[in-house]
């Protein structure tokens, strides 16, 4: 057990006003479990732990990335150099590129490839202040290759979550689009969600992956088998898809660069959380989602890196709150809250990205004092330790 002593500590906690903040407060840590959060004069001084003294260092919750592709094999560093000059996300696709390009190095490699190159990626994400991501599956597009991702995803729970990804309909498959969806449907959800292999279902409903109906087909599916839904909306086209995640009850949409009125009005009646991800959005030169709309309806907002091998290559949630306070216009407040505890409520784990009695999730210390630090100095190594 950990004492961190002497710290301004931000709790993140909903029964404390704005960030929660504690001037000169204190946390015990023990693995993932937070057991007491206080004031330091108050901080209990028990056989058996470890004080560290926190200089008046700034003291977190451990972050919470929650919508990451963060396991395939290869990259796509040429489209990223075709992209800075003037090819469109869509017409790489078009041309081969895309999300079909990482297909056969992801299907190729062996399972302790795959392990080892999320196991790294892991490793990045701590050293920025991670110690929760969501990993999604969608590199394989067939029912084993599916199911072999998540089994690779799910050997590193507790620090990461894993979801079943109906990414979009590979090029074998396009003559037989409606036979793929029902194989989704009736194959790969039971098969996760009997093998405990997946908390949520994520489908890609946009241009180019799949339709609206196709979409609610495999949410209902999943809401079937008892797994939580969520969705890729509107980053380049708006198909309505909000408005169903909503209708279902589900966790998240995420990158919503197009949204209706009508979804963000239903998003907020559902208290869905619209997951921001600006790292993709900029790299696209897509437009940016409507935060204020959002906000103004009362949407909770989440920040994630997406991190992928086409349009994202991050690990750095410390990165995307800068391009989320800078690019879209979000508070530093609602950065902090997007990456801890409304990223968690996109994930359904009341119990991360807060410190208080009982959470889980660890603790981050800091090299500032000031929150805004971490936006403002994206790109410096901020984080001094990761208690987890």
């Amino acid at each position: 057990m950990t004492l961190l002593r002497n710290a301004r500590v931000m709790t993140c906690d909903p029964a404390r006003p704005g960030l929660g903040i504690i001037e000169r407060g204190a946390v015990v840590v023990s693995g993932r479990s937070v057991s007491w959060v206080g004031d330091d004069a108050d901080a209990p001084m028990l056989a058996g732990h470890t004080v560290h003294d926190c200089r008046g260092q700034l003291v977190t919750p451990g972050l919470v990335d929650c919508h990451t592709h963060a396991i395939f094999a290869g990259d796509r560093a040429d489209e990223f150099a075709m992209r800075a000059r003037g090819a469109t996300y869509l017409e790489i696709a078009a041309a081969g590129g895309g999300i079909n390009a990482t297909l056969a190095p992801t299907r190729a490699a062996a399972d302790a490839a795959l392990a080892q190159q999320l196991g790294d990626r892991l490793v990045e994400a701590r050293a920025t202040g991670t110690t929760t991501m969501e990993v999604k599956s969608g590199y394989a597009l067939t029912a084993d290759g599916e199911l072999r991702l998540l089994a690779l995803i799910a050997a590193r729970a507790p620090a990461v979550v894993p979801t079943l990804l109906a990414h979009l309909v590979p090029a074998e498959r396009a003559g037989d689009r409606a036979a793929y969806v029902a194989e989704v449907c009736a194959r790969w959800i039971p098969a996760a969600a009997a093998r405990a292999l997946a908390t949520s279902v994520d489908v890609y409903c946009d241009r180019g992956a799949f339709t609206l109906a196709e979409s609610r087909a495999i949410l209902s599916a999943a809401r079937a088998a008892g797994l939580a839904v969520r969705a890729h909306v509107g980053q380049f086209d708006d198909l309505g898809a909000a408005e169903l995640v909503a209708e279902l009850g589900g966790l998240s949409v995420d990158h919503v660069e197009q949204i209706s009125d009508a979804g963000i009005a239903a998003l907020a009646r559902a208290g869905t959380v619209a997951v921001m991800l600006p790292g993709a959005c900029v790299q696209l030169r897509l437009l940016v989602p409507p935060v204020e709309r959002l906000r103004a309806a009362g949407v909770p907002l989440a920040v994630a890196t997406d991190c992928n091998p086409g349009s994202s290559y991050s690990t750095s949630l410390p990165i995307q709150m800068w391009l989320a306070t800078t690019h879209f216009g979000m508070t530093v407040e609602e950065a902090w809250l997007g990456v801890t505890r409304v990223a968690a409520r996109a994930l359904g784990l009341p119990d991360r990205g807060v410190l208080a009695a009982g959470a889980t999730g660890g603790a981050v210390l800091w090299r500032c004092e000031s929150v805004a630090d971490v936006c403002y100095r994206y790109g410096a190594p901020l984080v001094d330790a990761v208690f987890c």
